[in-house]
């Protein structure tokens, strides 16, 4: 009997959250679970697996990119009905699916807001005649909260609930404790599964060509904060040596301003083109000569899963930190240059562009563990198999 699994994510501003969810969610199911995946934020079509059942919650994002405010598909604050309904929705979720396996994603170390819904999910999970194996998804890098007893919560919530900690990244690479110190007071849960990513690494003969007639690449993940770097990107090509020469790419997320678009495009200088983003974004990586970006989670592995030579431009607003750490470890492992945000500008990034271009690629060694689905995937049906007898 197939083992079945419930999947709760919840993105607020982009989409990464929702797309590593949906990539765990497809290779249990391509390994014989059942998986239904609970999303509650803004209704978005196109899950590859047709298999994955998908369950859209009351939707919700955040206002801006501080995460002070939820509001609902028409930009109005949430309230006390809304909340009344998501709890009634999860809740639902877990009594019709009666699980082997409940998996919350971020939670309990982030998505304190949801607290209302994710804590009574997790108590009656807990009180099921057999209880499920229940596990926390968490990115390579976690943002730690400054007030110390909400830290409390985190540490005292992850002891009492959750059977294992599955952090998406490699310990070599990134420890979890470079960006969460407090990460040693939990590490019998930890396991690391390495980088989910559905890209494979390029060949080296198609990796190693010669960069002539190749493009550069410039994206900003689902778009919501990127549109500085895409600004920006339309003035650098003409200050960035050898890559003036090739053509340049940008490419808009579906969730910038609904103008960007075409602003840009009205914008673009010889040699530079506007597009949305498209789902062969990882192929076109293969083949071009550089990728500009910034550094959130998903982009940097399909960066990485290129083996591409790379301009990082981590995302450093309202106090975010997650995509520095993240740029800083790829730098300092010599996986790509990194222009601080504070420091962006046609020249800067241009001079970036430059260097990059000219190093010589990193080894197959210098990359962290990209197999990360299929290691988390293999691990859970390996613990319930156990737990099942």
């Amino acid at each position: 009997m197939a083992h079945r699994i419930l999947i709760h994510v919840q993105h607020l501003l982009g989409i990464g959250h929702l797309r590593r969810a949906e990539r765990l969610a497809e290779m249990l199911v391509a390994r014989g679970a059942q998986v239904m995946l609970m999303s509650g934020g803004m209704p978005r079509t196109g899950l590859v697996s047709a298999a994955v059942e998908f369950v859209q919650l009351p939707p919700v994002r955040a206002r801006d990119a501080t995460f002070s405010e939820l509001v609902d598909p028409q930009g109005q604050p949430v309230g006390a009905a809304w909340r009344t309904a998501r709890q009634a929705a999860v809740g639902a979720c877990l009594d019709r699916f009666a699980p082997d396996c409940l998996i919350t994603e971020l939670f309990p170390f982030g998505r304190r807001k949801f607290a209302f819904e994710l804590l009574p999910l997790l108590e009656a999970a807990r009180a099921r005649p057999q209880r499920p194996l229940v596990l926390a998804s968490v990115r390579d890098v976690l943002v730690p909260p400054a007030d110390p007893a909400r830290m409390a919560d985190m540490l005292a919530w992850a002891e009492r609930y959750y059977d294992r900690i599955l952090v998406h990244g490699d310990e070599r690479f990134l420890p979890l404790e470079t960006s969460f110190p407090q990460a040693w007071k939990i590490s019998r849960l930890l396991r690391y599964t390495g980088y989910l990513t559905d890209a494979s690494p390029a060949p080296d003969a198609v990796s190693r060509q010669d960069v002539t007639g190749r493009s550069v690449l410039v994206s900003a993940g689902g778009g919501a904060v990127g549109e500085r770097l895409l600004r920006t990107a339309l003035h650098a090509r003409a200050l960035s040596g050898p890559a003036a020469a090739l053509p340049w790419r940008l490419f808009v997320g579906p969730h910038g301003p609904p103008d960007l678009l075409s602003q840009l495009r009205a914008a673009a200088p010889d040699g530079v083109s506007v597009e949305p983003n498209r789902g062969d974004f990882p192929a076109l990586l293969h083949a071009a000569a550089l990728s500009i970006s910034q550094a959130g989670y998903n982009t940097v592995s399909e960066v990485f899963a290129a083996r591409q030579r790379a301009v990082l431009v981590p995302f450093a607003g309202a106090r975010e930190s997650e995509q520095t750490v993240r740029a800083t470890a790829a730098a300092r492992h010599g996986l790509a240059v990194c222009v601080g945000e504070d420091r962006l500008s046609a020249e800067t990034l241009g001079w970036a562009v430059a260097d990059a271009l000219v190093r010589p690629l990193p080894s197959a060694q210098a990359y962290p563990n990209l197999t990360g689905a299929e290691r988390a995937a293999d691990w859970i049906l390996q613990a319930l198999g156990e737990q099942h007898g």
